[in-house]
This record gives C-alpha cells, structure tokens and sequence, in this order.
C-alpha cells in the first residue's frame, strides 16, 4: 500500500497539470492500494469547495462517491467516511450556511472511535450552528 498527499489526489481529480496529474494518474491506477487518509480527504473537500473551485454539496458528494468506485483508492475507515457522506448529504442549511462535509466525518470518527474504545458517545459538541445539524452533535452549555 501506499498513500498519497491532497496534492496527488488533486491533481488526479482535477486534470489541471499534465505532468503532475499523469503522474497521479500512474500512482492511482497502478499496482499497489493507495491510502486516501482522512485528513488528505477533507483538505482536498475543502479545496474543492474554496474559492478556486467551488463545488457546491452535490459535487462534493460526487466525487468522494467516486472515489469509492476507484478500485485502488483506500481509506483510513471506508465505512465511516460512507456513513459521513451520507450524513452530510441529509444535512440540511441553516441561515445559509451548511454543515461542511469535514463535521461529518469529525461526527462519524467519534462515534466510530467511541464504540471501537467500548464507551458510549455523548456527542460531538460545536458552536458551528450548521455542524449541529448533523447526527451526533450538540451546542456546549
């Protein structure tokens, strides 16, 4: 196995380097499994959803479900990162705002990490008012 950096991933995803993103295209197709960790997951997201970019939440979940159908592509805990992606999915705006697919997987990796430690989780807690939206989160008192 393998893994990769957000750069790599990018460049794979967005085609904008020849060089650089044939190259990622080499790494991602080839022999070994590439680990897509978390944290290149969501640094990719919130590129792509930046000011550069600007995918909006429908293309977002497109491409990490596209990710999930790359044969090679791993992640840290797939299930968790899928059980995220449909939380931020039904994650609904407020005043605006929506939650970022980041609090969904910061949401999922506590529960997951809570039950996996045997401990009940009480939820994850936010000033982030669209984060509170999603399953598992609660405003601090």
């Amino acid at each position: 196995m393998i893994a990769i950096d957000t750069n790599v991933l990018l460049r794979y995803l967005l085609e904008d380097d020849a060089e650089q993103s044939a190259k990622a295209v080499k790494l991602i197709s080839g022999k070994q499994k590439v680990l897509v960790t978390d944290v290149v997951l969501v640094e990719a997201m919130w590129t792509l959803r930046g000011k550069k970019y600007q995918l909006n939440k429908a293309e977002l979940a497109a491409v990490i479900q596209a990710l999930f159908q790359e044969p090679n592509i791993r992640f840290e805990d797939g299930q968790v990162v899928w059980m995220a992606l449909n939380d931020y999915r039904k994650a609904k705006p407020v005043k605006g705002k929506e939650a970022d697919f980041a609090d969904a997987l910061i949401v999922n990796k506590a529960k997951h990490t809570a039950n996996r430690l045997e401990e009940r989780f009480w939820g994850a807690y936010t000033f982030d008012l669209a984060a509170q939206t999603l399953p598992g989160t609660k405003a601090p008192k």
